[in-house]
C-alpha cells in the first residue's frame, strides 16, 4: 500500500490508502430511460479516450480482481472512449446518509530541494525503513496492535508501539535516503507520501512512500483553527506554512502532534499509488475502499479551486490515504510541481460521484 494521504482539508480536519464488493445500499442505478450518460454533466465533453488509456494502465494490476477481469481483458481491443465506457459500464451516483454529494479535496507530487550528504543547509533527513521496525504478522494474538496498523519494535522481549514522530527526528541512529532544506517542507512530503528532491548538481530523485510507523494521523490544521491562530474558512497549505514561517519558534511543537511517520525509498518512477501504477495528473484520484475500489472508473462533477468553473471528468481510482474515509469521500492528483501544489492546497470542493460499474 502506498501512503500518499490526502492535501488541503484532509490533511488540516480529518484525522489519519484488494478488491472490494460495491456496496449496493449506497448506489442508485441512474434510471434514465434514454442515455443514462446524459444524466453525468459534461460526460461527453471530456476527453474520454485519455481516460481509456488511463484506465487501460489501472489494468495491469485491476485485471486480477474479479469484478474487472472482463472489462480489463476487453479493454485492449477498443482505441474509443466513448465507446468502451457506454457499452461496458453501468452508470451510478454514490450516495451516503445525507445525500449524495461529499468533500474532493486535492494532492499533488512536491518538489525539495536536498543532499546526498548532510550539510549546514541540507539538515533534515528522508528517513528509509529502519532495521528495528517490524509488522507484526501474528495479528490474532497481538489484537491491541491494531490501532497501530501492527507496526512495533521489540524491546526486552516483547513488542512495544513504534516511535513516533517526535521520538524518530530525536534519533541518530537511521539512515536517510537523503537530506532537504526545508523542515516545514518535508513535513509535507509525508502527507503527500511521494515526491521528488532536485540535487545540487541538478539531478532529480524519486522519492516514495517505503513504509509508515504505524501511528495514527493528526491534522495540523485542527490545531491551528481550534486555537484561534487560522480561521477556519481560510485554512490551506499556504495558510499554514504561513502561519509556521511567521512563528519558527512553534515549528516542532505543531509538526510533532501528528505522530505518524512515513519512511521513503528511491524510485525509479514518478509518483505511484495504492494500485501500483504510474499516477496519471487530473485522471487519477483517492479513494476509500470500503466504498469504491481500486481501479474503478468514477465520474466527479465537482468545482475548480481557483476559478470555480466546473470540473466534470472521468477519473480512475488509484490510490488511497489516511484521511479519506468516507461514501463520497476523493482525492484529486493533480500532478507535480507548483501549479499543481497550488491547486492541491486550495481544494475543498464539494462534489457528486458516479461509480462505473462493469456490465460484465
Amino acid at each position: 500500500m502506498k501512503y500518499i494521504l490526502t492535501f488541503i482539508l484532509s490533511l488540516l480536519f480529518f484525522s489519519g490508502c484488494t478488491s472490494v464488493s460495491i456496496n449496493e445500499p449506497a448506489v442508485k442505478k441512474i434510471t434514465n430511460p434514454n442515455d443514462p450518460y446524459d444524466y453525468l454533466n459534461g460526460f461527453y465533453d471530456d476527453d474520454l479516450d485519455e481516460a481509456l488509456e488511463v484506465f487501460k494502465i489501472a489494468c495491469e494490476k485491476s485485471v486480477r480482481k474479479k469484478l474487472f477481469q472482463n472489462v480489463c481483458i476487453n479493454v485492449y481491443s477498443y482505441n474509443n472512449g466513448k465507446k468502451f465506457f457506454t457499452q461496458n459500464f453501468t452508470p451510478k451516483v454514490l450516495v451516503s446518509n445525507t445525500g449524495d454529494l461529499g468533500l474532493i479535496t486535492g494532492y499533488f507530487e512536491p518538489l525539495l530541494f536536498g543532499s546526498l550528504i548532510k550539510t549546514d543547509k541540507y539538515k533534515y533527513p528522508i528517513y528509509k525503513i529502519p532495521n528495528d521496525l517490524v509488522i507484526i504478522k501474528d495479528k490474532k494474538n497481538y489484537l491491541e496492535f491494531e490501532k497501530y496498523r501492527y507496526r512495533a519494535k521489540m524491546v526486552d522481549g516483547r513488542y512495544i508501539p513504534y516511535d513516533t514522530r517526535e521520538q524518530i527526528e530525536n534519533r541518530d541512529d537511521l539512515v536517510p535516503v537523503v537530506y532537504v532544506d526545508n523542515k516545514v517542507d518535508l513535513f509535507f512530503l509525508h502527507v503527500q507520501g511521494s515526491g521528488r528532491v532536485q540535487l545540487e548538481n541538478g539531478e532529480v530523485m524519486n522519492i516514495g512512500y517505503a513504509s509508515q510507523n504505524g501511528r495514527k494521523y493528526f491534522a495540523i490544521g485542527r490545531h491551528l483553527v481550534e486555537n484561534g491562530h487560522v480561521d477556519k474558512k481560510n485554512i490551506s497549505l499556504q495558510t499554514i506554512k504561513k502561519y509556521l514561517k511567521e512563528n519558527p519558534e512553534k515549528t516542532d511543537e505543531v509538526l510533532n502532534l501528528n505522530p505518524s511517520y512515513i519512511f521513503f525509498e528511491k524510485r525509479e518512477q514518478t509518483a505511484t499509488g495504492s494500485l501500483s501504477v504510474p499516477l496519471i495528473a487530473n485522471r487519477n484520484v483517492a479513494v476509500d475502499i470500503k466504498h469504491i475500489p481500486l481501479g474503478m472508473p468514477v465520474f466527479i462533477e465537482t468545482f475548480n479551486p481557483k476559478t470555480k468553473k466546473p470540473m466534470n471528468r472521468l477519473m480512475i481510482a488509484a490510490d488511497t490515504g489516511g484521511a479519506i474515509k468516507g461514501e463520497i469521500r476523493l482525492d484529486f492528483f493533480f500532478g507535480y510541481g507548483n501549479s499543481a501544489g497550488e491547486l492541491a492546497g486550495l481544494m475543498k470542493e464539494k462534489g457528486r460521484v458516479f461509480l462505473f460499474i462493469p456490465n460484465i
